[in-house]
């Protein structure tokens, strides 16, 4: 059996910059900064952002966390508010249909997510590229917790209560589209697969040493060996 956890944003699906924007309006709304304009979202959990960008404005640790559920609630009304006025700006990346067709496929697999998104708005990305949540049934979130590197224990714990048996780490697969998905999940022994669909090159990837990486999700045959091997 593998368990094979997929990042959403720069590996299943773009939204050319939505979810910044809606998060940059709650921070603006709550606490009237947005932190550094250079700051790279990519790789880091909702919270994360939050927080870090918040301590860059210089708002103040207790304000901060006595805001970040409100702040959460406000962005996700931000986000669907862009994904509904602008849904042409939300798409999948190549080959993710195909992949997830042959992998739902396999008694051999189950299929999960792995992403810094809360969880209502790793539905609301989904959703914007017609791509069903529930076929993920072993999930991590960055509503889980705010450091990436925990949610791969997170959610293997879940594919042991799902699948009803201890899963060793090297039996979870990570698909994503940055070095933080590819380290993650390091310490328990999870492979990790690059995917060039983001911000980082398959050479800046591969400097990273994954198992794997392509330039895309479209070659099926080989992702899915990569993944199973």
């Amino acid at each position: 059996m593998k368990v094979v956890l997929f990042d959403i944003d720069g590996t299943l699906l773009r939204t050319d910059g939505a979810g910044r924007r809606a998060m940059e309006r709650a921070m603006q709304a709550l606490h009237g900064a947005v932190g550094d304009t250079e700051y790279r979202y990519d790789g880091k959990t909702d919270r994360q952002i939050i927080r870090e960008q918040m301590r860059e404005a210089g708002i103040a640790e207790d304000a901060i966390l006595a805001q970040m559920d409100v702040l959460i609630a406000r962005y996700l009304e931000n986000l669907a508010d862009e994904l509904r006025d602008r849904p042409d700006q939300a798409v999948l990346c190549a080959g993710v249909l195909p992949l997830l067709d042959r992998l739902r496929g396999r008694d051999d697999v189950t299929l999960g997510l792995l992403t810094g998104n809360v969880q209502q708005g790793a539905r609301q990305k989904l959703a914007a590229v017609g791509v069903a949540f529930d076929q993920f049934v072993v999930n991590a979130f960055g509503c889980d917790h705010e450091h990436r590197p925990e949610l791969p224990s997170i959610a293997r714990g879940r594919a042991e209560s799902y699948l009803g048996r201890a899963i060793a780490g090297d039996q979870l697969v990570i698909i994503g589209d940055t070095p933080a998905d590819i380290h993650c999940g390091r310490s328990i022994g999870v492979r990790a697969i690059g995917v060039a669909t983001g911000r980082y090159s398959v050479e800046a990837l591969a400097e990273h040493d994954p198992a794997a990486v392509f330039v895309s999700l479209e070659d099926t045959d080989a992702v899915v060996e990569a993944m199973l091997s």
